[in-house]
């Protein structure tokens, strides 16, 4: 996968890591919501890193290997005796197809509790994101306090409206994944999740594209489509290359995204193409971003 043009932008993905195992490849691919975030931000020319929790299996071996070789810093993480997170995956039709899991491995059982060393060094990052399958609901007040924009990951969690009020007062972006829903039924979805506390809300929807809410006005965005080799990690490339857009856009132009509504449609609406483009590019490629080995 090539870099596309450099976002001068520090972010940090921290949550869960997996891999995937491909059972018809007999191939296991690295991937999980808050690494492949990392790693899309990286290739995307951001200033990148990592922190989660590692087992000591082969599947461990194999994301931190993987992160070395792509240079996505991972200083900060935590390494604990037993398996990583893993999922088995098959494929139809390009579209993947779970067929279970771990669970997240060692990092069920070991979850962060961030320190204030570690609080010191996220507050070096313009934005954190991290998801429903990294352990870190606890974590987020700490976030919050320190200041630093969150985005979450709910997948397909947002109809656990428990978990939802839990996280809305602290992610500033919330995504969604809602690929089998009618714009309409996403419209709904949206304002709903807006209700609960939830500020900016992004739905994707596969191939139907993907739906924005800030509160205020809808926002619609078409497909790139392509011939789909293997759909992992489209969702997250959307949001990394939407994220990273947007976090450049009120970097550089800072009060005015607030008072300038003009710009700060154009600047969405590029955001937004940018997601699309990147999650178009990310279907052309085997596992979420490549990087396979046998099992």
């Amino acid at each position: 996968m090539k870099k596309a043009e450099a976002v001068m932008v520090r972010v940090i993905g921290i949550g869960d890591n997996v891999c995937d195992k491909y059972e018809h490849l007999k191939t296991m691919f690295p991937g999980g919501q808050a690494l492949n975030f990392s790693v899309y931000a990286k290739l995307l020319g951001a200033d990148a890193s990592y922190m989660g929790v590692f087992g000591t299996d082969e599947v461990a071996v194999h994301v931190i290997k993987t992160l070395d070789e792509l240079g996505v810093e991972h200083g900060r993480c935590r390494q604990y005796e037993g398996e990583n997170g893993c999922a088995r995956v098959t494929l139809k039709d390009g579209d993947r197809i779970f067929l279970g899991s771990n669970k997240g491995g060692v990092s069920k059982e070991h979850p962060f509790e961030l320190t204030e060393e570690d609080l010191a060094y996220i507050s070096t990052f313009s934005l954190v994101h991290t998801s429903n399958n990294s352990y870190m609901d606890s974590q987020l007040e700490k976030i919050h306090r320190a200041g630093i924009p969150i985005s979450y990951d709910f997948s397909g969690q947002w109809i656990d409206d428990g978990r939802v009020c839990r996280v809305a007062p602290y992610a500033s972006y919330v995504f969604l994944s809602c690929g089998s829903v009618t714009e309409e039924e996403g419209r709904e979805i949206c304002h709903r999740m807006h209700a609960r506390g939830c500020r900016f809300i992004v739905a994707t929807r596969g191939s139907k594209g993907a739906l924005v809410y800030d509160g205020h006005d809808f926002y619609s965005q078409p497909p790139h489509l392509v011939e789909a080799i293997d759909t992992l990690g489209a969702g997250d490339s959307f949001a990394t290359a939407f994220l990273l857009s947007l976090t450049q856009s009120r970097k550089e132009y800072r009060e005015r995204m607030d008072s300038d509504r003009k710009l700060y449609r154009q600047q969405l609406k590029e955001a937004m193409e940018k997601g699309a483009s990147f999650a178009a590019a990310t279907c052309l490629v085997q596992g979420a971003f490549g990087h396979g080995r046998a099992f």
